[in-house]
C-alpha cells in the first residue's frame, strides 16, 4: 500500500513538473525586431524574454565591415583596392562557399562578376550602358579561377579583378543571425533579410512557419506583394532570386540585374523567379542566383545531379503566361 502511495506521489510530482515547464515555455514571449540593412529591410521574430535588437545589429555591422562593397573600410573593399589585408572568418567562409558553388555550376555563379554588374548599372559603382567592346574588355578580368585565398590573403591574376558577394550577402547574413540566436539557446525563430529566410522550430501560433513567394510582376518599387504560393516549413533556409524588381528598359528592351559571367550580358532566359530551399541560406541564395543564370533546362540538369535541393521556378510560357516547375520534394512544403 505504501509503495502504491509512493508511486502515485511520484506520478503527480512528474505531471506537475511537466505542467510547470510547459507553462514556463508558453510564457516566454515572441519578440520581433526590424530595420534597414544592405539597402533592404530585415525582420526577425524569436521566442526569448529579452530584446536582442542591439546585439543583432552589432552582428550585422560586423558582417558589413567584412563583406559590404559599399563600405569603404570593409575587408572586401580593401581587397578590391589591392591592399595587403588578411581576411576575417566571415570573408573566408563566404569566399570558400562561393568557389564551391562556382565549380558546381560551371561558372554560372561567380563573385568576380562585379565589373560587369557595375558596367550595366546594377552594382556598387555607377556605370553607363556598355557596348560590345567594353563587355569584351571586362570579360578579361572576370573568372572565379583567377582568384585564390592563400593564408587568408586574396591573390589575383590581374589587379583589376574585383570581388562582389552581393549575390550571397543577404543569405549569409541570415545564417550569421540564425547562428547567433542558436547560441543564445533560442529554438523558435525566423530571420528574414530582404526575402532570404531561415526558420527554426515553431511560429508564435505553435505551427510551421509560412513563407510567401511573390508573383514575378515587374515592380521596381517593390509595391506589389501579390503572393503566388505559400511554403510551410521549419528548420530550413529559403532564398528567392528574380528579375522583376531590379531592371530597366532601354530602346524598348528590358535589361535585368542578373548578369551571366560567361557572356557578360544580362540573362534572357524565361525563368522569372527562382526559389530554393536548402539547409543554409548562403547556399540557397547562391543557387537561386545560379539557376536564374542557367535557365530552366540547365537548372533541371543540375538538380538531377544534386539531389536534396528543392526548388520552385516561375517562368514565362510561349504566350507570356506564368508557368511553374517545382521539384518532387518541394510538394510537401506547398500549402494546400
Amino acid at each position: 500500500m505504501k509503495t502504491k502511495k509512493s508511486f502515485l506521489w511520484l506520478a503527480f510530482l512528474l505531471i506537475g513538473t511537466i505542467w510547470i515547464l510547459s507553462q514556463q515555455k508558453k510564457s516566454v514571449p515572441y519578440n520581433s525586431v526590424n530595420g534597414l540593412v544592405f539597402g533592404t529591410v530585415y525582420n526577425i521574430t524569436y521566442q526569448y524574454d529579452a530584446d536582442l535588437k542591439a546585439e543583432i545589429e552589432a552582428e550585422l555591422k560586423r558582417f558589413d565591415l567584412s563583406l559590404s562593397p559599399f563600405n569603404e573600410q570593409s575587408v572586401i573593399s580593401r581587397v578590391n583596392r589591392n591592399e595587403a589585408v588578411k581576411v576575417d572568418s566571415l570573408f573566408r567562409n563566404c569566399f570558400n562557399l562561393s568557389m564551391k558553388i562556382s565549380n558546381q555550376t560551371e561558372g554560372a555563379f561567380d563573385i568576380t562578376v562585379a565589373p560587369l554588374v557595375n558596367a550595366w548599372g546594377f552594382g556598387f559603382k555607377k556605370g553607363t550602358f556598355p557596348d560590345s567592346a567594353v563587355i569584351d574588355s571586362l570579360r578579361q578580368v572576370i573568372g572565379y579561377q583567377k582568384v585564390q585565398l592563400i593564408n587568408d590573403q586574396v591573390t589575383k591574376q590581374d589587379p583589376r579583378i574585383m570581388l562582389d558577394c552581393s549575390a550571397v550577402a543577404k543569405g549569409y547574413a541570415v545564417d550569421i543571425i540564425a547562428e547567433y540566436l542558436h547560441k543564445k539557446g533560442i529554438n523558435n525563430y525566423m530571420v528574414d533579410i530582404g526575402g532570404e529566410v531561415v526558420v527554426k522550430g515553431k511560429n508564435p501560433k505553435d505551427g510551421l512557419w509560412r513563407i510567401g513567394i511573390n508573383k514575378p510582376v515587374d515592380d521596381s518599387l517593390s509595391a506589389n506583394q501579390e503572393i503566388q504560393t505559400v511554403l510551410e516549413i521549419t528548420d530550413l533556409a529559403v532564398a528567392t532570386s528574380g528579375n522583376y524588381r531590379n531592371f530597366y528598359y532601354k530602346n524598348g528592351k528590358k535589361y535585368a540585374h542578373t548578369i551571366d559571367p560567361r557572356t557578360g550580358y544580362p540573362v534572357q532566359h524565361n525563368i522569372l523567379s527562382s526559389t530554393v530551399i536548402a539547409p543554409n541560406c548562403i547556399t540557397a541564395d547562391a543557387l537561386a542566383t545560379s539557376f536564374m543564370v542557367m535557365g530552366l533546362d540547365k537548372a533541371k540538369e543540375y538538380l538531377k545531379k544534386n539531389p536534396g535541393i528543392e526548388t520552385y521556378f516561375i517562368y514565362s510560357g510561349e504566350k507570356g503566361e506564368y508557368k511553374t516547375y517545382f521539384t518532387e520534394g518541394m510538394k510537401k512544403y506547398l500549402k494546400k
